[in-house]
Parts: C-alpha cells; structure tokens; sequence
C-alpha cells in the first residue's frame, strides 16, 4: 500500500520514500512486525534496509497479531531470529505447540513471553537449552507438566533467570524451583476444583516435587487466584517458603484472591517478618488478612507506587492514619484500588450503614496526599455526598488532573442539590424492573451534541468532572449493586439486586458528559437506571474517536432494550472499536444491529450475554463475512442448545480456514454445562472481555512487560 500510495502522491508533490529515515521509521512501528518482514520490505530497496533496522526488529509483538500462523512465525523467525531479543508471544493459543521450536533461532532472547501457547515440559526444555541470554520468562504450566523432563541445559539457562511469570492449571511448583536468581515472580492460579470427569481435586503437589522455590533475592512477589479452594491451598505451599525467610529486599506483595481466604499461622508469621524487615512499594492482601487486624499500623512503606485494599472493611480513618499517614509519603502514588471498601471514605465502620453519606474531609485528605493518581477505582461501594456546597466527590476528584483511568459506582455521581430541586417526573417513577410494552415511534432523542448539552445543565457536577479529565483513557461507571450473569465457575446468575436508590436519576444526560473525553479509549457502563432512549451514546460515537473497548450492562429498564436504537446510530461512528460487550436481557441481535456493527470496520471481538435473548443466525453469519478483523464471536443468549450449536459450527466451518485464531462460543445462557464451556475459553478472552469485572487499579501498572 505504501508503494501504491507513490503514484498516487505524485500528482500533488508529495512522495512518502521522501521522507527521512527517521519519519519512516516512526510510521513502520505502527506495522505488525510480520508484515515488514514478510511483506513491507520486499517492496523496495529503501523499505528492505529500514525494515530491519533494529529498532523495528529488537522487539517482536505477536500477542494481538490474530492473522500469524505457524508458516509465518516459522519464517519470521528464520530471517531475523538473531536480531530478536525480546519475543511477545502471549495469547497465541491458535498456534500448534510445534511453533515454538522456532523460537530456538532467537539465540539472543533476554525477555520471552510465553502465556496461553501449548508447549510441553520436553518442548519448554529443548528451547531454554539454547537460550543462555534468557532474563525473563512467562509460561504455562499445564496437567501433565514434569519438572524432571527438563535438562541440565535447560536448568542452567532457569538458573539465570531474574523475572518469571507462571500461569497454573495444576497443582505444581512449575519451573520456580529451578529459577535460583528469582527477582520478581507473577504467579496467575487457574486450578478448578474438580476435573472434566467430576472428580474432586486435590492441592498437594505432584510426586517428585519436592524442591522449594528460592526467594532470597525476591524483590516482586505478586499471586492472583481464581475461585476455588485448590487454588488456596496451592498457593500457601508457594508462601510457606517466605514465611521461613522473608527476602531482605522485597519492595512489592502482592496476593489478589476473591471471596474468603483465611489467615493461618504461617501466613501470620510471614506478615510479621515483613512488618519487622522490609519497606514496601506495592501492598495487595486479601480481605481477611487487613480486616481487624493492626498490621497496616506496623507495616513500613518507602515510596508507594501501588496499594489495593479491594473488600476490605479499612475505614477511612484507619485509611488515613495508617496508610495516608498525614500524606507525608503519598506523592509517589500512582495507583489506588478501593472497589469495594464501602467504609473506606467514612470514619468509622462499627455504627455505620453502607448507605450512609461520606465523610467529605477524607476524600479530600486522600485527594491531596495522593495527588499525582493515575489509576484509580471507587466501584462496588455506595459513595453519597452530602448536600454541602463544593464537597461533592465529583467535584474533589476533578482535582486529580494526572488520572488516566477511573472507576466510580453509579450512585456517586449524582447530583444532589439538582435531584432536590426538580421534582420527580414520571420516567423517574417508573420501575426498573420489567416494563409493560410502549409503542414505538420517531425517535425523540437528540441527535447532536448541541441538544443534548440543551437539555441538561452543564453546571452539574459530573458534567464538571468529565470537562476536567480531559485525558482520561478508561472510565468505568457501575452500579454499587451490579452483579453479571456471567459466570465464572458457578451457574449464571438468575436474579439481580435492584440499583441503589440514589442512582435512580442517573440516565442519558451523565452518559452525554462523557463524550468530553477527547483521548476515551475504554468505556464501561452498568446498570444506569434512568437511561431512557441512550441519546448520550450517540455522543460518545460522534466524540470519543478514539474508543477502543465498549462494555454495556444492564442500561435503563430491564422488560427491555431502551437504547437500541442509539446504539445502533452510534456504532456507526465507532470506527476504532475493537472490543464490545453487551449484557442486556432480552437483547435482539437480528439484522438491524448487525448491520449497524459492520461498520465498526476496527472490530475484532464480540461478546453478548442476555438472558432471554434472541438472534438471527442469518444475521450473524453475514455480520462475521463483512467484518474480515472479527476473531472472537461469543454469544450466551435465550436460544436453544441445537440452534446455538449449528450456528456455532456454520461460523468455525466457514471462517476458520481464513482466520486461524478464530474462538466461536454460542451457548445456552442458562444452561447447565456453561461452566464446561467456559472452561474451554482462552484465558486471554475469557479474562479481558467474557467475564465482566472492574479492571481500573486491578494490577500495578507495568506489572509485567
């Protein structure tokens, strides 16, 4: 193309191969490395040299090339292997566990990210033997993984390794043991509970595992845990080594674990050792450990970049004292996750209701002590302000000019003096349950940004907030009550809470504001009560050209889809979308919307669940044959096994030839073998775009590379 445009540039004195090496090397890095090396430089000498310059060649991408296979790796690796030095291979679940054979050419690799590709402990063995520069490793350790498959050479080359990143699907030690020089380990638990044959498993490690990991040179140490009680117990075997001897130079702990998991001796033992012998930089703990204990008075920070007290019940005053500390040693700052500290911005905890106004003095303590945030997540609580005039959390946190994502429950963005002054209208009345049926007519809502600004105050608060984050990338606002039918290892949920009262009010005109955010890249909306025609949407598509992932849930009432038609004007302008997820129940998906989607010409995954939903298999068929960039097709709706399962089986068998990462998953919502299937899922889909959970602060930035 960059050839072809030569001709066509002529005419008007412009010629692109004029420009200097410097300015075609800035333009070729937006090029997927495949395509320079297999394509690009072939079409001209200047092309050839400049696409092997080793700025486009030291680091190779393929975690989001959805068009690589395994000739293409093959020859990639063949014409510039030797100039590779770190090879991004995360994801790449479509490509035969052979591939990585390949990776043996790449005989300078210093960093290699392995996570989701099929590779066997003998393939794992072969390839690390020949790789002697090897620093940082990520990799999957799967049933069937032996350690004592590995080779000396092999051993040798883990010896060295300072970074590892290990994603387990059973119970193992995985390739820690080996990795003498440990400075930083990533540790992602997947284990289920029980097998594919229903048997219960079980969290002892497998024979011959009996070396302990080496942590003395520990710096990072961070686990997350999926739900299950095997991954608990997995993961107290990885923590009873530091409990022996905490690493004098560990600076970041880290363990992300949902639901209940209990305190034990060692684990207390391991606290305490840290409270007397380390200063930290980023603290994540699971809720049972902080909650009513005085760990967080004893703990000693240094320069905090990361802390995450996730459902903890720390109360403000406790979050203030113990952990702002009078903001002496908070501008280091940059991350903060509070979803679900519903005490977290009051006082006390012991006399008060979750519902209960907020205690506006801590929120502004937090906000100057912590004023260079960049990330971070109120969800999941209920945050009322009180009717005093400039202590509205909206109006404290337009203060936080560096924030570059953000995470509020709906029910925080009212605007309070506004709902007591107008008196409740009829729309306001109407129950956001199920709906008795209204006739359909021209639509009423606006149809530009101008009407729309008309019709709602720009003085409201969250109007303001919005036009002061003017480079805010995500934002998520979601209902402090919302829960998705979405599930992870249980049945999908049937059933859920109605929205919190002060969120009645929150509808099109706040969705309206949000189209301010020029640079919005990420956007998700759940359960707004008071959306009533999704006129704010249109916004959105015409504003946010830059919206790259969309998540929508649960919008106005619930008897049906309100916004529909919105949405669909403005898909039309979503020309950078890359991800969409929607959970509505009763959601249409027939020819209207699909047509509508089409042209998000950017789209490259989809993902739909409605109870009681409905599709037109015609419709997503030719949906999937116009969108060449569309790779993941999932649909969990109201319809029959048998019809979920033939349109399945029509889009892998019409599509799969030309798009080799291809993941197709149409099911029965409400299903009993759901769980079995998700199962199936990549983990790089399930856990980016099927599952639906906060994502503002969930990790530290920079985690990993």
């Amino acid at each position: 193309e960059i050839v072809r445009g030569e001709s066509e540039e002529a005419s008007n004195g412009v010629n692109l191969m004029e420009f200097s090496d410097e300015i075609l090397l800035h333009i070729l890095s937006y090029v997927p490395c495949t395509d320079l090396v297999l394509n690009v430089r072939r079409t001209c000498r200047k092309l050839a040299t400049l696409c092997l310059d080793k700025s486009l060649t030291h680091t190779v991408l393929l975690q989001k090339d959805y068009k690589v296979n395994k000739d293409k790796v093959k020859q990639l690796m063949r014409d510039i292997g030797k100039e590779i030095y770190q090879l991004n291979m995360a994801g790449c679940y479509w490509l035969p566990s052979s591939t990585i054979d390949h990776v043996t050419r790449c005989k300078n690799l210093v960093k290699l990210n392995l996570s989701g590709c099929h590779v066997t402990s003998l393939r794992l063995s072969k390839m690390l033997s020949t790789l002697q520069h090897l620093r940082s490793l990520a990799i999957d350790v799967n049933p069937g993984f032996d350690a004592s498959q590995l080779s000396s050479e092999c051993k040798a080359t883990l010896s060295r390794v300072s970074e590892l990143k290990q994603t387990l699907y059973t119970p193992s030690y995985g390739v820690v043991p080996c990795c003498t020089s440990l400075e930083k380990l990533l540790l992602y638990f997947e284990i289920l509970d029980r097998s594919r044959e229903g048997f219960m498993l079980s969290g002892q490690l497998m024979v011959g595992e009996s070396n302990v990991p080496h942590y003395q040179n520990l710096r990072v140490f961070y686990a997350r845990l999926a739900p299950g009680y095997v991954n608990q117990e997995v993961v107290r075997l990885y923590l009873a080594v530091l409990s022996d001897r905490t690493p004098e130079n560990l600076h970041a702990f880290l363990i992300s674990a949902p639901g209940s998991f209990a305190e034990t001796g060692a684990t207390k033992n391991l606290l305490d050792s840290m409270a007397r012998n380390v200063r930290l930089d980023a603290l994540q703990l699971p809720k049972a450990w902080i909650n009513g204990s005085g760990l967080l008075q004893h703990l000693k920070f240094n320069n905090p970049f990361y802390f995450s007290f996730s459902r903890c019940t720390l109360s403000g005053g406790h979050l203030i004292q113990r952990v702002i500390n009078g903001g002496k040693d908070l501008k280091s700052l940059t991350s903060l996750n509070l979803s679900g500290c519903v005490h977290c911005l009051a006082p006390e905890s012991l006399f008060r209701k979750a519902e209960d106004d907020i205690d506006s003095s801590i929120l502004e303590n937090l906000v100057v002590s912590c004023c260079n945030l960049r990330h971070l997540n109120l969800s999941a609580a209920h945050h009322h302000s009180s009717e005093s005039i400039g202590n509205h959390l909206c109006q404290l946190l337009s203060r936080l000019k560096h924030l570059l994502s953000l995470a509020l429950p709906v029910c925080s963005i009212t605007d309070i003096a506004a709902n007591v002054e107008k008196p409740p209208t009829a729309s306001n009345l109407v129950p956001q349950t199920f709906g008795r049926k209204v006739r359909i007519g021209i639509q009423t809502y606006p149809r530009n940004f101008a009407d729309q600004a008309n019709q709602k105050i720009e003085s409201s608060v969250f109007w303001a907030l919005m036009g002061s984050l003017r480079f805010l990338e995500t934002l998520e606002i979601i209902g402090s009550s919302f829960s998705s039918a979405m599930p992870r290892n249980e049945p999908a949920i049937r059933n859920s809470l109605p929205p919190c009262v002060r969120a009645q009010s929150v509808g099109d005109s706040e969705v309206a504001a949000i189209s301010q955010l020029t640079y919005l890249q990420s956007l998700t909306l759940a359960q707004l009560p008071n959306i009533l025609t999704g006129s704010g949407l249109i916004n959105i598509g015409l504003q946010c050209q830059h919206l790259r992932t969309l998540s929508l849930a649960n919008l106005g009432m619930m008897g049906k889809v309100v916004y529909m038609s919105a949405l669909m004007d403005m898909l039309k302008h979503c020309k950078c979308l890359r991800d969409l997820r929607l959970e509505q129940p009763y959601f249409c998906a027939g020819a209207q919307f699909f047509q509508a989607l089409s042209h998000c010409s950017s789209l490259q995954r989809l993902c739909i669940v409605s109870r009681s939903g409905t599709l037109q298999s015609d419709a997503v068929m030719s949906f999937m044959a116009n969108c060449l960039e569309v790779i993941m097709c999932h649909m969990f709706m109201g319809e029959s096994l048998t019809v979920c399962k033939n349109l399945q089986q029509s889009i892998v068998r019409s599509f799969q030839a030309d798009r080799p990462a291809l993941n197709v998953v149409i099911f029965p919502l409400l299903h009993e073998d759901l769980t079995e299937v998700i199962r199936d899922v990549p983990m790089r889909h399930l856990d980016e775009i099927t599952l639906f959970k906060s994502r503002v602060a969930e990790e530290p930035p920079n985690l990993w590379w």
